[in-house]
């Protein structure tokens, strides 16, 4: 269930949704029998049904606003019950200040108003309190865990420990913890090594995040374990024993009474997530349909100039550091890139037909075919070779941050230049700049400005 967890969120989004919008009705219906409401056509009057749908419209906007479709690993049910009556109140608030402006309050059951605040805050809150209880237990059989490492040692991470222990309800399990010199071992918890060995254990084993417990003074010696830890797919959270402390451009969350600040915060919410999803699926056909004649005539053309397959493919690594077969039209005799030697693109080998593919970048054109199988985006960071990725993730600093997102077709580094035998350091602070700062109108910048100076080329 946790790769599923942008999921989840999607469905109490649409949960909610429904429950404000059938609440809304079934108490209309419910006070039909002993209220003289106005006769209407349909299945009810169109104001009441008009104020249901603004009801609808702003809880859409007040519930993110509050936090309640955070991780619930991060937050108790005292925190998201006040969150959810806040919440709800502020969207009826919206309601009557819409009725007094409008001078149509008069129009509308105050009894009704009154039942479907109270059912629907009921309603929201009993369906919480059953998806929480569910994940509890499926937590409790050891189902969607988060697997979790300390690194440090002391009073603060012997509080850590009892406190994540004491709470089941949040699905983390501690592993161990990694320090020079071990604690007493009065917690049942095995030290797992010293500072240096933690990047060779979080390879080796399935470790979702890695929590610092050093002390502040140490600033150095986490700055540079930070730096390590970049160069493996884990998510990185400090633990300070300063609970009034901010760092700027990271996010600062509550588990269980304690501060935790977050060093690697995923830049996309869900519904961004699904925003860019159906963005590659409806573009990716849309293309794939207009231009499979091009498809048809270009494959036409490669079998015919050269032996071998049509499509060349080849082991890249995408989103959350998945290994896939990238897909192009081949423009090299079978074998010329057997060699596997980084950059070197305009000394390689070409076809007749491969030159021409090469140099108007048309060999990319099958790469919407990953998209649409969900290897790929269509904007986003280009992918590497894995045999290189493995190389590059410990020479450049935070290189695999940019494996958070989707790989892309074409990204904001490939439309300013950044392609091909390029600096990849330089092209890292692209991706990366891309992925702080997505939005959907910047993937449609980056698609037209890929249109206007012709497809990337090289990588």
């Amino acid at each position: 269930m946790k790769e599923n967890a942008n999921l989840l969120v999607l469905c109490i989004k649409l949960i909610d949704s429904i429950i404000i919008i059938a609440s809304g009705m079934l108490c209309f219906f419910s006070l039909e029998p002993v209220k003289q409401f106005p006769d209407y056509f349909n299945y009810m009057p169109t104001n009441y049904l008009s104020l249901i749908i603004l009801g609808f419209i702003f809880s859409a906007w007040w519930f993110p606003k509050f936090n309640l479709y955070q991780s619930w690993r991060e937050s108790s049910l005292s925190v998201e019950i006040p969150a959810l009556l806040f919440a709800w109140s502020c969207s009826l608030l919206g309601i009557l200040a819409f009725l007094f402006f409008t001078k149509t309050a008069a129009e509308f059951s105050r009894h009704w108003f009154i039942l479907w605040y109270i059912s629907t805050f009921f309603a929201l809150l009993i369906v919480r309190l059953a998806i929480r209880w569910s994940l509890y237990k499926l937590r409790i059989k050891g189902y969607n865990l988060r697997h979790i490492v300390l690194v440090g040692s002391g009073d603060l991470s012997r509080e850590v420990i009892q406190k994540i222990q004491s709470a089941a309800w949040m699905g983390l399990k501690i592993q161990g913890y990694f320090f020079d010199i071990p604690m007493k071992n009065d917690l049942n918890l095995p030290c797992l090594g010293e500072i240096k060995d933690i990047i060779a254990y979080v390879e080796k084993h399935k470790i979702d995040q890695v929590w610092i417990t050093l002390p502040l003074k140490e600033i150095d010696q986490i700055e540079t374990l930070c730096n390590q830890l970049h160069s493996v797919l884990v998510e990185v959270k400090l633990v300070p024993n300063i609970a009034s402390l901010r760092l700027l451009k990271h996010s600062t969350i509550n588990v269980n009474g304690m501060t935790i600040i977050s060093l690697s915060p995923t830049h996309m919410s869900s519904t961004n997530r699904l925003v860019k999803w159906l963005e590659d699926k409806v573009l990716a056909s849309l293309i794939l349909l207009t231009i499979s004649p091009l498809l048809f005539i270009i494959a036409i053309a490669v079998k015919l100039t050269s032996p071998g397959p049509i499509l060349y493919k080849q082991e890249r690594t995408g989103g959350n550091g998945k290994c896939f077969q990238m897909l192009k039209f081949r423009s090299m005799p079978v074998n010329t890139d057997k060699d596997k030697v980084w950059g070197n693109v305009k000394t390689k080998q070409k076809t007749k037909i491969g030159q021409f593919l090469r140099k108007t970048s048309l060999d990319e054109l099958p790469q919407f075919i990953n998209v649409l199988k969900g290897d790929m985006s269509i904007v986003g960071p280009r992918p590497e070779q894995t045999i290189f990725v493995d190389k590059f993730k410990h020479e450049i600093n935070s290189y695999m941050q940019k494996h958070i997102v989707q790989a892309g077709i074409t990204g904001w580094a490939q439309v300013n230049g950044w392609r091909g035998d390029t600096c990849l350091k330089t092209r890292l602070d692209y991706d990366l700049f891309y992925i702080e700062n997505w939005s959907l109108w910047f993937d449609l910048k980056i698609i037209c400005l890929t249109l206007f100076n012709g497809l990337n080329k090289g990588q």
